[in-house]
């Protein structure tokens, strides 16, 4: 059995413990660390990832309360909130065992134990700490992505009176919660459209979330979309966040949605429809807080016509349509977007 990449810290002022656990651990993790003085924790934490921690509740002789270590689990989800805090105890500590878990501890594990069952707490206890770390590691991306996407934001370029009746309907309809349909050529910036009324919404302190329909392959399409379960398919090892709930409380911009199949249509409508989201392989409902905005450069009035897309769907994304005219109809604005171009360039290539 191969080992599994992983730094799991235990702390017991018991050597025979330490031992104990040590032997029955290291065949299955790569590290184990073992530590008889808790006032130590820290320096394994901040020297190390550490994952887990088995965390021994009593260490003074005579005193079996167990507020030692509930100190020390407060101080350990302190510095690393991620690290995963599995509580050592004698059979007769298991209330207080149970009030440490709601103080943050994960599960706990009665002394003696059974490799098997220490092996299977521990694991799960892994999961748990690498799931935190994804998740933080996203909010941090996200963070990120936000930031540059508030600086790299494209100003609307455009004086002629095609962009200034869409400019218009935009700051008239972005504040609102409505869901928009951009329709347009390639090229004529429904992109950036839709980043501009994501900007100007009530929403625009979260994220935006940009799904790319005509790239996205059918099979993952409810995975991507709608998340998945661990376990509702081969490789879902964990359960995963879905664009609709990443873009929790802003903005889902659904782009080329007239690429998408019919019978794909009818589950993205579910999901618009109810204000709901179910994960693959899941039974439960989520809730959904999002505005939607969505793209095509498709004829899609013709396509209801044809019985390509449906109408109930198209019923329900363009509450407002938003129509974007080509370069060819803005004649106006050519100069004006070679100025802002060469501009850009300039800079970028630090040229004149």
């Amino acid at each position: 059995m191969r080992k599994k990449e992983a730094t799991i810290l235990i702390v017991d002022d018991d050597d025979d413990i330490l031992f104990s656990a040590r032997i029955s651990l290291k065949k299955y993790f790569s590290e184990i660390i073992t530590e008889n003085n808790p006032k130590k924790i820290s320096n394994h934490i901040t020297i190390s990832t550490v994952d887990v921690v088995l965390l021994d509740m009593n260490y003074r002789i005579g005193f079996e309360d167990g507020k030692e270590g509930l100190y020390w689990l407060k101080h350990i989800k302190e510095i690393s909130p991620e690290t995963t805090v599995i509580l050592m105890t004698a059979f007769g500590n298991v209330n207080l065992a149970v009030d440490a878990i709601k103080k943050g501890a994960t599960d706990f594990i009665l002394k003696p134990w059974k490799t098997e069952k220490l092996y299977g707490v521990v694991n799960a206890g892994l999961e748990l700490s690498r799931s935190k770390r994804k998740n933080t590691q996203l909010q941090t991306v996200q963070k990120q992505q936000d930031k540059d996407f508030h600086q790299q934001t494209e100003h609307i370029i455009g004086f002629s009176p095609a962009m200034q009746t869409a400019v218009k309907l935009v700051k008239k309809v972005a504040p609102t919660d409505a869901n928009i349909l951009i329709l347009g050529e390639n090229g004529t910036g429904k992109f950036v459209f839709a980043k501009e009324i994501h900007l100007l919404s009530q929403r625009k302190n979260h994220p935006f979330i940009h799904v790319d329909l005509g790239s996205l392959n059918e099979n993952l399409f409810e995975s991507e979309l709608f998340g998945y379960a661990k376990g509702a398919f081969t490789d879902a090892h964990k359960d995963t966040l879905g664009r609709f709930e990443l873009a929790k409380g802003g903005t889902i911009f659904l782009d080329e949605i007239g690429n998408l199949p019919l019978h794909l249509q009818s589950k993205l409508l579910t999901v618009i429809q109810n204000r709901k989201v179910t994960r693959l392989g899941e039974g439960k409902e989520r809730d959904l807080d999002v505005r939607i905005i969505c793209a095509t450069n498709a004829p899609i009035h013709k396509m209801v016509d044809e019985q390509t897309f449906r109408q109930d769907l198209l019923f329900r994304i363009n509450t407002i349509e938003l129509n974007l005219p080509p370069l060819r109809q803005r004649v106006e604005d050519i100069e004006l977007l070679a100025n802002h171009f060469l501009k850009k360039l300039n800079q970028k290539y630090r040229k004149k």
